[in-house]
């Protein structure tokens, strides 16, 4: 499974219960990043090879203009969701997407649909 790094706009309980599941989850602020800038956090997902899961736009923007390879970001257009909700979401969006986020993407999902663009963005 893809390890994964939860912003502070999810839930923590979502970490929770995917690692009750087997994955390595963790939320930001179990790491004392609650208030970090997205910069700090998007460095700690590369440091640890995680993929960043945000509902935050800025963290596909530094993306664009630092043309970084890494990490993979999956932002979630869909606010107000229940941690096993946004647990079930990075689940599917996960499997979908798993061959992307290997190679570096955004992914955006909204109720809708799943957009993935290949990073760096030239």
């Amino acid at each position: 499974m893809i390890p994964v790094l939860l912003d502070q706009g999810l839930p923590i309980s979502a970490a929770a219960i995917l690692r009750r599941e087997g994955w390595d989850a963790v939320h930001v602020s179990e790491l004392g990043l609650a208030t970090a800038d997205d910069a700090r956090i998007l460095e700690r997902a590369r440091l640890e090879q995680r993929v960043c899961i945000t509902l935050d736009a800025d963290f596909h923007a530094r993306l664009c203009a630092s043309r970084a390879a890494q990490p993979s970001v999956i932002r979630f257009r869909i606010e107000g969701l229940r941690g096993s909700d946004v647990a079930d979401l990075i689940r599917r969006t996960v499997d979908r997407t798993a061959d992307d986020l290997h190679h570096g993407a955004m992914v955006t999902v909204t109720t809708n649909s799943v957009r993935i663009h290949r990073i760096p963005i030239e």
